[in-house]
């Protein structure tokens, strides 16, 4: 079996709300594996996007540990996460995120703004990233010049762009048709079977099937996970 590259430890996250307190993650403990591809599920307010959030350091839990690749991250600074985001995350989103006046390539390009790369390798490694997914040709078209698909395809480009060790990816069909969503599922499973470890947030039992696990959230809590997808594939 591959090395953990995530644990969690009884990771909590609550949220104030007025005089009330929302408690998003109760006592989560899940472990991933390098190179598995890991489908969370559960219904509106679950505690499944919170989890993401956690998982992808762009929110910090209330309580319990979270170890990504042995570093308890949990315990990190801003500038900390920061450095962890941008080496060893890339991010997918419904809403693709694209800068509307960018073409694809500069698109790609602005995680590696951050790293400090020149403006050379910046380009060659954009390109790349590019070709990976499928866009060789559409380099300098700007998001109105493409589809939902290929707009998908460009954001995915750019969680990849710096190799990181894992993709999240947030309802990442979710603003696409049914035969575009299966190509963007098909290139997520493509992309892990190079290597990277794949965690997709979805409420879509079809694209749950594309798991390899399913981790199954309700009220903030971790119901079950190591589950059968055809088990899954029911949950209402």
């Amino acid at each position: 079996m591959q090395p953990v590259v995530i644990q969690t430890q009884g990771l909590c996250r609550d949220f104030s709300v007025g005089a009330q307190v929302v408690h998003a993650l109760r006592d989560v403990d899940l472990v991933i594996h390098r190179g598995e591809f890991i489908a969370i599920m559960g219904p509106s307010g679950s505690g499944k996007s919170t989890c993401m959030h956690v998982l992808g350091c762009l929110d910090t839990p209330t309580a319990g540990k979270y170890l990504l690749d042995g570093e308890v991250v949990s315990e990190f600074q801003t500038d900390d996460l920061a450095r962890i985001r941008r080496t060893k995350i890339g991010f997918v989103f419904q809403s693709f995120n694209l800068m509307a006046g960018a073409s694809a390539q500069a698109n790609v390009e602005l995680p590696l703004l951050y790293s400090g790369d020149p403006r050379a390798v910046r380009s060659e490694k954009a390109k790349n990233a590019l070709a990976r997914v499928g866009l060789s040709d559409r380099i300098h078209h700007k998001p109105t010049q493409l589809s939902g698909g290929q707009m998908q395809r460009v954001a995915i480009a750019r969680a990849i762009v710096n190799q990181p060790d894992i993709v999240l990816a947030d309802e990442p069909t979710g603003a696409l048709d049914t035969e575009t969503g299966r190509e963007i599922m098909d290139l997520l499973t493509e992309l892990n079977g190079q290597g990277m470890t794949v965690i997709v947030v979805t409420h879509e039992m079809e694209v749950a099937g594309y798991a390899e696990r399913v981790l199954k959230f309700r009220d903030g809590r971790l119901l079950a996970e190591n589950q059968a997808v055809e088990t899954v594939l029911s949950f209402d």
